[in-house]
């Protein structure tokens, strides 16, 4: 196996970044750059990797503020799906809705994801993306399927789910995500939320309050 993971939980409300690298061609991937980008660049340095990629399940101001930082010492393009952009330009202004302060523009992306599934490689790592908005406009899961792990952004959490109070959140359609994206993965898939600790999918189809209230409505009609 020469794929590595790395997480690293930062910034004001503890957010999950992941670091995925090719450990023979030392190229990585960054999966949410949160915050905190010199220590992002530490973590990838001492395991000796180079950030070829930049990616964001979604554009929530806790899950791009490094973007640009990393993208300007890396020169790794940055992507997200294009339904973000509206989110993307919006957070400095989410700074003062959250934390009381302007927040600095994160980086402007190189390329855009559409709401197709593709697949993305960088030397050994095989992501396959999956639509999953409701939780926010354009938000995106990445699946490795050889790892048998979804990145699943603030879609699906450990006993949770995304908040769908936010502008643009859609409690029905993150459910309906939920169901046809993820709960369609492999029952023993690890689940790498954007909060919080892992899970696999099997784990939350028995035991997640919403999803088991979901599918019990479902089953009823």
């Amino acid at each position: 196996m020469t794929v590595d993971i790395r997480v690293l939980t930062l910034g004001p409300i503890e957010t999950n970044c992941y670091l995925v690298g090719d450990t023979e061609t030392g190229q990585a991937v960054v999966i949410d750059p949160v915050d905190d980008a010199d220590q992002i660049l530490a973590t990838t340095r001492e395991a000796g990797w180079t950030i070829s990629l930049i990616l964001a399940t979604h554009a929530h101001f806790d899950h791009v503020l490094a973007s640009k930082p990393l993208k300007q010492a890396t020169g790794a393009p940055f992507i997200v799906h294009e339904d973000s952009i509206p989110l993307l330009k919006n957070v400095p202004q989410m700074g003062m809705m959250f934390l009381g302060r302007l927040l600095p523009r994160p980086a402007e992306p190189d390329r855009l994801l559409t709401s197709e599934p593709e697949s993305i490689d960088i030397g050994a790592i095989h992501l396959e993306t999956r639509f999953t908005p409701g939780h926010a406009p354009g938000h995106v899961s990445f699946y490795m399927p050889q790892q048998k792990l979804v990145f699943s952004g603030d879609a699906l959490f450990a006993g949770s789910i995304g908040r769908t109070d936010l502008p643009g959140g859609d409690l029905d359609l993150l459910m309906r995500s939920i169901d046809e994206q993820l709960l369609t993965l492999p029952d023993d898939t690890r689940v790498l939320p954007g909060h919080g600790g892992v899970t696999t999918i099997g784990q939350e189809r028995r035991t997640n309050p919403f999803i088991r209230a979901y599918l019990g409505d479902r089953r009823s009609i």
